[in-house]
C-alpha cells in the first residue's frame, strides 16, 4: 500500500509522471568537462544569471552545446580547474588547492563569465604576489675597513642604494711618522633580491655581529 501511494504521488491518473516528478528529476544536471563528469543542480548553476552555465541549463538555451551518450553537457575545458568554479557556485567561497595556479582558476572564471569570482581570483593573485615580493627581498650587509681619510671619501661616493648603518672606530693600527691614523669598520646595507641556497649569508651575519659589538662600545 505504501508503495502504491508513493507511485500515485509521482504519477497522474494515466500513469504518466506528474510535473512535480519531472521537476525533481530535471533538477540534477550532468556536465562532461574535458572528459570528467560532474553532477550538480540547476539551482547551483543558476546562481549567476550572466554566466555561461546559467545559459547552458535553461529550458531553451541560446548555446549550441552537444551532450554525451549519458546526457551530460559537453564542455571542452580543463576539468582540473572546474572544481573551484563549481564549489564557488555552491557556497560562494573561493577555495584553491595548493597544487592549482590562481591564474588557471581566473582563466576559467573568465570563460564561464562569473564576475564576482573573477574579482576574487584577481585579489588572490595580487595578495600572493605581494607576499612573494616581501619574501624574496632582504637587507644585505657589507663590512668595509678604511682609514679616516678613506672614510670621508667613501661617504661622498656611496651610491647604488647602499646606505650607512654604523661606523665603528677600531683604533689606530698604523703609525706613519709621528701621526696616528685611525681605522674604522663601516657597516653598510642595501635591499636586494633574496639569494637562494644560503649564498651571501656569511658576510651578512658578520656585519650584524659587528653592529652589535659596536653598539656596546
Amino acid at each position: 500500500m505504501a508503495s502504491d501511494e508513493m507511485d500515485m504521488n509521482h504519477c497522474d491518473g494515466t500513469g504518466s509522471p506528474t510535473r512535480e516528478s519531472k521537476q525533481r528529476k530535471s533538477e540534477w544536471v550532468k556536465l562532461n568537462v574535458g572528459g570528467t563528469v560532474f553532477m550538480t543542480t540547476r539551482t547551483t548553476l543558476c546562481k549567476n544569471h550572466k554566466s555561461f552555465l546559467y545559459r547552458l541549463v535553461q529550458e531553451e538555451p541560446d548555446l549550441n552545446t552537444d551532450k554525451d551518450e549519458e546526457g551530460a553537457f559537453l564542455i571542452d575545458r580543463d576539468p582540473t580547474y572546474f572544481g573551484p568554479i563549481l564549489n564557488y557556485l555552491r557556497h560562494g567561497k573561493l577555495v584553491i588547492n595548493k597544487d592549482l595556479a590562481e591564474e588557471g582558476v581566473l582563466e576559467e572564471a573568465e570563460f564561464y563569465n562569473i564576475t564576482e569570482l573573477i574579482k576574487l581570483c584577481k585579489d588572490k593573485i595580487r595578495e600572493r604576489d605581494a607576499k612573494q615580493n616581501q619574501t624574496y627581498m632582504k637587507n644585505v650587509y657589507r663590512v668595509l675597513q678604511c682609514s679616516d681619510e678613506e672614510l670621508t671619501r667613501m661617504v661622498s661616493t656611496m651610491s647604488d642604494g647602499w646606505k650607512f648603518e654604523q661606523v665603528i672606530n677600531i683604533g689606530s693600527q698604523y703609525n706613519y711618522g709621528t701621526e696616528d691614523h685611525a681605522e674604522f669598520l663601516c657597516v653598510v646595507s642595501k635591499e636586494c633580491p633574496n639569494i637562494l641556497n644560503g649564498q651571501d649569508s656569511e658576510p651578512t651575519d658578520r656585519a650584524k655581529v659587528l653592529q652589535q659589538k659596536g653598539s656596546r662600545m
